[in-house]
């Protein structure tokens, strides 16, 4: 497939959650992906509604007999990147960690992603996104005030704190392998990812601009100008008019000459014009709102649910969702100028072994190479 990652050549050890998605986004803007399956348990068995396993084959390989074992150093040896998600020490005893792995190719990447990381005294300690959200600060920030945190799917976690930081650490690893000469491990840790998202927030706290209590923050939906509301028919909008100038637009749209909403950035007065605005919001229908705000300066945009959002306007402009066998889905980003991405293939099912070493006999440098090997 093409795009700027045309020539990379990445082993990805099959997972679920932030590993897989972090390969995703290397395989959407061009980099061959191969992932390591597990034969009792292929994680890519019903491939054509897999999202995250688009883009790339499988190679089915049971890790603990020497066989297969010695095959996938031998792929090793032709990529770039080998990227994995398991607890720290399992590929060690498979015979697959970092050092095994670089003295068969010393340019080589290796991509760690965990939850608590390689080190600290959680590290072999099982959980999911919610527990290394939760010891970030980010999950005691979100949710209402006077309530319990508010679970944010897992964006924060697997996705945002942790599949993408596993993709921009790998490929400033192969930024620094091109220059060097030499690889290295990229160290992931959903934890450190989380935190990283909050860093913003960290630096109002510090300035006295943000609170410990959820809720009763700028951007937490304690202000009455950065929230949802719920509209005449029980739908929703959401509301951003932060600046001066977006919430006098907003202001003028909706007809509020209330001398209460002169006092924007008073927290004492917040709660009361939240209740007011609520008020304002239920006179119309969701659409009936889109058709005053939409495109305006108000910051202004309808809450949509995972149906309606392929069928916006902006969305189906841009082409934001597209369908790929199918399955509507969100489509490869970011846009590239002149090595736009291609369209992502469904999970193509497995490939055999053999075949794929063939292919990739080719300069391991994926900087001399122009083009990568698809199946038929």
């Amino acid at each position: 497939m093409p795009g700027p990652l045309t020539g990379m050549r990445v082993i990805e050890m099959a997972g679920i959650g932030p590993a897989p998605f972090a390969a995703m986004m290397l395989a959407d803007l061009g980099a061959d992906v191969v992932r390591i399956e597990r034969p009792a348990r292929p994680v890519l068995a019903q491939a054509g509604m897999n999202v995250l396993g688009r883009g790339r084959r499988a190679v089915v390989a049971d890790l603990h007999e020497p066989g297969p074992r010695s095959t996938v150093l031998r792929l090793i040896e032709r990529a770039d990147v080998l990227m994995e998600g398991f607890r720290p020490g399992v590929m060690e005893r498979l015979g697959l960690g970092p050092d095994d792995c670089l003295a068969r190719n010393a340019r080589l990447v290796y991509g760690r992603m965990t939850g608590w990381g390689q080190t600290g005294p959680l590290a072999q300690a099982a959980g999911h996104d919610i527990n290394y959200v939760a010891i970030s600060g980010a999950l005691h920030a979100i949710g209402r005030s006077g309530e319990a945190p508010v679970v944010p799917l897992n964006y924060l976690g697997d996705f945002g704190g942790g599949g993408m930081l596993l993709a921009f650490g790998i490929l400033c690893a192969v930024h620094e392998a091109r220059n060097s000469g030499k690889g290295q491990v990229v160290d992931a840790a959903m934890t450190d990812g989380a935190a990283l998202l909050s860093a913003m927030m960290y630096g109002m706290k510090a300035e006295g601009a943000w609170s410990n209590q959820r809720g009763e923050n700028l951007l937490d939906g304690g202000s009455h100008f950065y929230d949802t509301y719920a509209c005449a028919d029980g739908r929703f909008v959401a509301i951003g008019a932060i600046e001066p100038q977006f919430y006098r637009t907003l202001r003028e749209r909706c007809g509020i000459d209330d001398p209460l909403f002169d006092d924007q950035m008073d927290p004492r007065l917040w709660p009361l014009l939240k209740l007011r605005l609520a008020d304002v919001f239920k006179t119309r229908t969701r659409d009936e709102w889109c058709a005053l705000l939409e495109g305006s300066d108000a910051c202004f945009a309808p809450v949509l649910d995972w149906d309606e959002a392929p069928h916006h306007p902006h969305n189906v402009a841009r082409r934001t969702f597209i369908d790929v066998d199918g399955v509507v889905q969100p489509a490869p980003a970011p846009r590239f100028g002149r090595t736009p991405a291609g369209p992502p293939r469904s999970a193509t099912g497995e490939v055999d072994a053999e075949s794929l070493l063939r292919a990739w006999e080719a300069p391991t440098d994926a900087a001399s190479r122009v083009e990568t090997v698809h199946p038929a």
